[in-house]
């Protein structure tokens, strides 16, 4: 039993799925209509842009999808691999809007369009410089909530992504995150200041979910094909009003990756695939479980090992 799962914002790169643009025809007409949707030539800032261009969270978010999407698309109908029958489809971020997309829920467009707004609205939701992000490797996440709880009154400091035993991101002022790397190393946890513009999924995005609650409840959702793993909760869901309701919590809330992989595993999944750029996730499922397969899909040689 499989999952399909889509990566977040980090595993962009300068010509990322040049290959599948080169060779398929559905690519090519995914990329002129992302193009044409958001007024800008992405596909330009993909292939040719500098990676300061494309770091950028307003291209970064879009493009990452419009790479998966357009690998998934490969997989179905130029291979008629049956990847819809998948028990679950979950994405990391903004992951979880090309797993929306792919199971059916929100078309191309709408999506990319959505990703867009919510790149600009993120990274404008704080100004440049005052937030970012930390990533703490070998400690327990029990370990990093308690000294959050006890250190409440120096600092305000919230966990953004549980991602995988081993290893969390937090997110806060700049201000405060220096505060927090001092408890840290005082507690001999090793902890990287990330290079993000912005401090993603904590409180400091309030702005950002203000927006996104709009743009998200004009956007006509249809019923998808397949349950999804939600980020807030970790838990399975296929109800379109209540998917549109977490979508705008998501913004502020910690994405439960490490949980959501382990509930898909107790459901029964020992296959995950993952679609798109980098190898992300399935560096953080090996950390979480070495006895489930993975495959990471970002190439025509990696479809064809494929097998479900």
């Amino acid at each position: 039993m499989f999952s399909v799962i889509f990566p977040g914002q980090g595993s962009q790169s300068i010509g990322m799925g040049k290959d599948f643009f080169r060779r398929f025809n559905i690519v090519k007409k995914l990329f002129k209509e992302a193009d044409e949707v958001l007024g800008v030539e992405l596909s330009k800032i993909i292939f040719e842009g500098t990676k300061k261009e494309l770091d950028l969270t307003r291209n970064t978010q879009p493009a990452i999808f419009l790479i998966s999407y357009s690998i998934f698309q490969v997989i179905k109908n130029e291979f008629n691999i049956n990847i819809d029958k998948a028990k679950y489809f979950a994405g990391h971020s903004l992951g979880e809007y090309s797993a929306l997309s792919a199971a059916g829920y929100l078309n191309f467009a709408d999506t990319i369009n959505l990703l867009r707004i919510r790149g600009d609205a993120m990274q404008n939701a704080v100004p440049n410089g005052e937030g970012g992000m930390v990533v703490t490797l070998g400690s327990n996440i029990n370990d990093i909530e308690k000294i959050l709880k006890d250190n409440e009154k120096n600092f305000m400091v919230q966990i953004a992504n549980d991602n995988a035993d081993g290893q969390t991101v937090l997110s806060g002022t700049n201000s405060d995150l220096a505060k927090l790397s001092e408890i840290l190393e005082l507690n001999n946890i090793k902890n990287l200041k990330l290079p993000v513009s912005a401090p993603f999924h904590c409180t400091l995005m309030k702005k950002a979910t203000l927006i996104m609650k709009k743009e998200i409840e004009k956007v006509k959702f249809s019923d998808g094909r397949n349950k999804l793993i939600s980020n807030v909760t970790a838990l399975e869901i296929s109800n379109k009003d209540e998917l549109k309701k977490l979508l705008i919590e998501q913004i502020e809330s910690r994405v439960r990756w490490r949980q959501s992989v382990v509930n898909m595993i107790d459901k029964g999944v020992d296959h995950f695939i993952e679609i798109g750029p980098g190898k992300v996730l399935s560096g953080l499922i090996k950390r979480i479980n070495k006895n489930v397969k993975i495959n990471s899909i970002n190439s025509e040689i990696d479809i064809k090992d494929l097998k479900i």
